[in-house]
């Protein structure tokens, strides 16, 4: 009786971090609320995309303040553990907090149950955590990040998006969110098809960031002169795995040139602007 009652966790069962907290009655101060816009730091362009062996998980190195830029490497993709990665978008301050907590949860989680908590599992964490947001948001730090991983009982790559409330929703194939998410969906669907391998959804990610940071002020493209490029994440059986920058820069050097030799092209049906000569 006396060995049970040692081994017995102090605070329930112990298998959720966030619930030992709670029970410890550990909390942040209280604040005096927000009676003004913030201009903070916002992540803006992150993708997944999924592949024959598993799933890749890319974001830009933007970060912005209203119309100013505040940081121009800042890390948007974060293995949540072996199996799983979490890319953010929405207000850079908290959504790092909020992933530094989910990698915090599932090492708990593992250390504890002495096993790794499913991918749908990891998910419901992260949308609860989005959910506990929700009063923050509602006062602009919204945060909606993208969550992936490889599910080892499916033997696939799953890609999970949320809503400001905490909805969770599977893509099946590619799904990307952030002020330049639209253009690099767009992007995503002219390319995608099934069937790719891990170096052509790398490839095919580039070029829907490259094209988003085309269209949206707050997305960051290729910095060549700080030799600054987006980070590219892949999951598979075997864990996860950063793609090497030079292979990144290698990809973004090859896309400018096409993109530079396409401007240079003759065009047909050249509309002549000048003003008309006098008396024609």
């Amino acid at each position: 009786m006396a060995d049970d009652l040692l081994r017995a966790p102090i605070f329930g069962s112990g298998a959720s971090f966030s619930d030992l907290l709670k029970q410890a009655a550990v909390s942040p101060p209280p604040g005096n609320g927000i009676d003004k816009p913030l201009h903070v730091p916002e992540g803006t362009t992150v993708l997944a995309i999924r592949y024959l062996d598993g799933v890749i998980v890319a974001g830009d190195r933007r970060a912005t303040e209203g119309f100013q830029i505040s940081h121009r490497s800042i890390e948007k993709v974060f293995a949540a553990d072996d199996m799983s990665a979490v890319a953010i978008a929405g207000a850079a301050g908290p959504a790092v907090e909020m992933v530094r907590l989910l990698q915090t949860e599932l090492e708990h989680y593992e250390k504890v149950e002495g096993e790794r908590l499913t991918l749908e599992g990891k998910a419901n964490k992260l949308s609860q955590m989005i959910r506990a947001n929700l009063p923050a948001a509602l006062q602009g730090l919204v945060v909606v990040p993208l969550f992936a991983g490889f599910d080892e009982a499916r033997n696939v790559g799953r890609i999970f998006k949320y809503d400001v409330t905490g909805g969770r929703y599977e893509e099946d194939d590619y799904h990307a969110t952030g002020s330049g998410g639209k253009d690099a969906r767009s992007s995503l669907k002219k390319r995608y098809n099934h069937g790719l391998t891990r170096d052509e959804v790398v490839k095919i990610a580039i070029e829907a960031l490259f094209d988003a940071a085309d269209e949206d002020v707050g997305t960051g493209g290729p910095d060549l002169v700080r030799d600054i490029f987006p980070t590219v994440v892949s999951i598979t059986v075997d864990g996860t795995l950063e793609i090497p920058e030079d292979d990144i820069r290698a990809l973004f050097n090859e896309l400018i040139s096409e993109r530079r030799e396409q401007m240079l092209l003759p065009h047909e049906h050249t509309v002549d602007v000048r003003r008309p000569r006098r008396g024609s």
